[in-house]
């Protein structure tokens, strides 16, 4: 019987694993190797690293320092979280496993637009021509050629948060012609984005640009937004009796405790800032939370 399971090794996973091992638990952390941290070819917004970090080699580092303390990461994919008691059973494509706490860190999966393939989508991304967060890199589009590609109110949010960066924002309906009301209209006229139709395809980089066909003919720019939303990993725990947003994110406590007593949640699953700083932090409260749980049960004592 493990102190705690934790489901997911980005940067939520790991804090909770550094810091639950530190607390002298019996933890095992489980990853399936799809953090989305990893896809970050250099965050530079993430505190105590001036020249950026590329993801891969920040959760390196975290996975080390959670190592140190006797934290292992096991590459394994949970397929069930079912309750006993007070206790978890967590079922996996290597075996089933016992704990006393469950910490799902699981995160989101980006939408990708349709049709881009790994071959342009990867190397697009590597070199900052194809991006997903304009709150962690849109200082590096500062005064570029910038397209979003998405509609409605959530393509209308990124094409005006991203004009703060730079004048030159183009919206770019994903499938035919832009769903907008007359209020996101209006705001995207205010703000001077330019709106173009869809459907997009083509995609490719074609010198220092990523370019694709529109309805207005084939274009390209200095960086590409996809504004299609996310999935939400959060099977796991709605399945165990935890309740969700309609759009699936878990709902916490200020201590990161689901509504089903004994399983935790952080990070991006979690309603919030999808920010590493963010996921750590949650992270951290709820390890802690963790914690003193177990000691409620039955006083921690060396």
């Amino acid at each position: 019987m493990d102190d705690c399971i934790i489901i997911g090794a980005g940067p939520a996973g790991l804090t909770a694993a550094i810091y639950l091992a530190r607390y002298h638990l019996a933890i095992r952390l489980f990853d399936n190797g799809s953090s989305r941290a990893a896809m970050i070819p250099c965050t530079r917004n993430h505190a105590g690293y001036p020249e950026g970090i590329a993801g891969k080699d920040l959760l390196a580092l975290m996975q080390a320092q959670a190592e140190k303390y006797g934290a292992r990461r096991e590459p394994v994919k949970v397929i069930s979280l079912t309750r006993d008691g007070d206790d978890f059973v967590v079922g996996t494509d290597h075996g089933t496993h016992r704990a006393r706490t469950v910490l799902l860190a699981t995160g989101v999966v980006n939408h990708r637009p349709a049709h881009l393939l790994p071959d342009v989508h990867d190397p697009a991304l590597a070199r900052g021509l194809l991006r997903y967060c304009p709150v962690c890199d849109g200082y590096e589009v500062t005064d570029r050629r910038v397209a979003v590609i998405g509609t409605g109110d959530h393509g209308m949010r990124e094409a005006l948060f991203l004009r703060g960066f730079t004048r030159d924002v183009t919206l770019v309906s994903p499938e035919a012609e832009h769903d907008l009301d007359p209020a996101c209209a209006q705001a995207l006229d205010d703000a001077g984005v330019v709106r173009v139709d869809g459907p997009c395809g083509g995609y490719a980089i074609e010198g220092e640009q990523f370019a694709f066909d529109t309805a207005r003919g084939r274009m390209a720019f200095d960086s590409v937004y996809p504004a299609l939303g996310s999935r939400i990993r959060s099977r796991l725990a709605v399945e165990a009796g935890a309740r969700a947003s309609d759009e699936g994110c878990l709902e916490v406590d200020d201590h990161q405790r689901t509504s089903v007593p004994g399983l935790f949640a952080a990070g991006d699953v979690v309603k919030g800032l999808d920010q590493i700083s963010h996921a750590m932090g949650e992270a951290g409260v709820a390890a802690t939370a963790i914690r003193n749980l177990l000691a409620e049960r039955s006083p921690l004592r060396r």
